[in-house]
């Protein structure tokens, strides 16, 4: 009797069970909704989407050529040329180490000239790490000069003497 009741408490549950994977077609396609709105997951970060590169035109280089003649820059004809400067130029006013404005920018050829002046032997060395690694670029000819910037003193006015009185 014992034997029967398991048996039958087995089949009651099972069959329970398989009511439940199976109450129809809604919950199927309700589950498959669900799973879709999911997204397809796999394990680790997804995986970037390539997105296109935007084309250089010949205005855009002509347009950086004015810039850098008006700069007293030298840029050569070719496009990669102004683009290369364009590269160049833009790292160096996004990088705090390197003072862009004191530095000229000449691409001829995809040969890079750095000219100028800059404060310190760490802004130098940047603004060639700069060149150097921008695409396109084969040679970089570093002629910037480090000039130590002058101090001022803002405290140059004296009024007087504080000679045995308290200053307020």
């Amino acid at each position: 009797m014992r034997k029967n009741a398991c048996l039958l408490s087995l089949i009651v549950l099972l069959s329970m069970a398989f009511a439940a994977c199976n109450t129809g077609t809604n919950t199927n396609s309700a589950n498959a909704n669900s799973n879709s709105n999911m997204g397809m997951r796999t394990e680790g970060p997804p995986t970037p989407t390539a997105t296109a590169t935007p084309k250089y035109t010949e205005e855009q280089a002509r347009e950086e050529r004015e810039k850098a003649k008006a700069n007293k820059e030298t840029i050569g004809q070719s496009l990669e040329d102004a683009w290369i400067h364009t590269k160049i130029v833009t790292k160096l006013i996004g990088d705090t180490k390197t003072p862009e404005r004191k530095i000229n920018v000449d691409v001829v050829e995809a040969a890079v000239t750095l000219r100028g002046q800059v404060d310190t032997a760490e802004a130098r060395a940047e603004a060639e790490r700069v060149a150097k690694e921008t695409a396109g670029v084969k040679k970089v000819t570093n002629q910037l000069k480090v000039v130590p910037a002058k101090a001022t003193n803002t405290n140059t006015k004296t009024t007087g003497t504080t000679k045995g009185k308290t200053p307020y």
